[in-house]
């Protein structure tokens, strides 16, 4: 069974993970998850291939409620309120956990259609409110400047790294708490991977930010947090500076160093 390593006290955890399991059908795809996930920071979830980590960011925002075989045990908070409780609104919880996703996923629509797609879904049409939040929203996903001018284009005609851009300023039009991000640089050149990251540096100074990747160099970057999973299982938690430089478990050290994975 994999060693793990004690977790940081977190003053002010947005997402609280407790004791969750998670099945497959047959198959346990996740074993005891604890992870606490601080306000306003930036933290990263690594580990190889099959390790869990887009399973349970999938479960923050219950997209794996999609897949009929799941099944999930433990409890997952957002400020508090246990999100897999009974009653508990999904479609309030869409709008406080906003999803990007490792393809940017534009619409068939305009640029502005696609920031303002949330709002529009939520009974939204004042023109000087979606305005508003289209040019907020641009802004904080450092698109503003390169689209301004043509609003009313498809998005579907933008670049790969202004399509992602894009599906960030989506994702917080409607002012969630939390974004999750699942590898959103992965099909990305260096120079768009470079604006992303710039962005989500941004964008901690209002939101909480969970991202996936594979990228160690991204994680060691960009996070201030990060999580080490292994064959479903949290093996260590910590600052990111601790992880990469003074990891507690050899396991982690081996990964981080690059001896396997």
């Amino acid at each position: 069974m994999t060693a793990q390593a004690d977790a940081p006290v977190v003053e002010r955890p947005i997402v609280e993970v407790e004791g969750l399991n998670l099945h497959y059908g047959e198959a346990q795809a996740l074993f005891g998850i604890d992870l606490q996930v601080p306000e306003y920071q930036v933290t990263a979830l690594i580990g190889p291939s099959g390790c869990g980590k887009s399973t349970l960011l999938r479960c923050m925002n219950r997209l794996n409620d999609l897949i009929d075989s799941v099944r999930i045990e433990g409890r997952v908070r957002i400020a508090g309120e246990d999100i897999y409780g009974p009653g508990y609104d999904v479609i309030s919880l869409r709008r406080r956990v906003g999803m990007v996703f490792q393809k940017s996923n534009p619409f068939p629509k305009s640029i502005y259609e696609n920031v303002v797609y949330g709002l529009r879904i939520a009974g939204e049409n004042r023109r000087s409110v979606l305005d508003e939040s289209a040019e907020r929203s641009l802004r904080a996903a450092a698109l503003w400047d390169e689209v301004k001018e043509r609003l009313d284009e498809g998005a579907p005609g933008l670049s790969g790294g202004q399509q992602q851009r894009l599906c960030i300023a989506r994702a917080i039009a409607v002012e969630p708490s939390v974004i999750l991000m699942d590898e959103p640089c992965s099909a990305l050149d260096p120079i768009a991977t470079g604006r992303i990251e710039e962005t989500i540096e941004e964008l901690k100074k209002q939101y909480t930010i969970v991202i996936v990747t594979h990228n160690l160099q991204q994680a060691s970057r960009v996070s201030d947090f990060t999580a080490f999973f292994y064959l479903g299982r949290l093996v260590e938690y910590a600052r990111t500076g601790e992880i990469f430089t003074n990891p507690r478990l050899k396991q982690t050290e081996d990964y981080v160093t690059g001896r396997f994975g």
